[in-house]
């Protein structure tokens, strides 16, 4: 079984910071991308950013120079360091991650989702 643990949401005033962290376990053989996605009330949900396994990253527009992603593979770990917050940012916020567990072919999995608030 591969699981995708998320932490680090909560209730922010506007301008604030916010760091997820996302934590792969399980029978786990290799991990490609890693991202996270977000879902606002009403809206679908949308990428937010997302990390190659050699450490390439991309960006959603509204995010970019605010939203910084790393990982740490030793630790089958993805972050969001989210600065600079705004109203517009809140939403649950799910991570995912293109893995290969032994035995079995690249799957995405996905966390539960966490819920980032931020206020004006």
């Amino acid at each position: 079984q591969v699981q995708l643990a998320e932490s680090g949401g909560g209730l922010v005033q506007a301008g604030g910071s916010l760091r997820l962290s996302c934590a792969a376990s399980g029978s786990i053989a290799s991990i490609g991308t890693m991202g996270w996605f977000r879902q606002a009330p009403g809206k679908q949900r949308e990428l937010v950013a997302r990390i190659t396994s050699a450490g390439s990253t991309y960006y959603a527009d509204p995010v970019k120079g605010r939203f910084t992603i790393s990982r740490d593979n030793a630790k089958k770990t993805v972050y969001l360091q989210m600065n600079n917050l705004k109203p517009e940012d809140t939403a649950v916020y799910y991570c995912y991650a293109n893995i290969i567990a032994w035995g079995t072919r690249t799957t995405d999995y996905w966390g539960q989702g966490t819920q980032v608030t931020v206020s004006s």
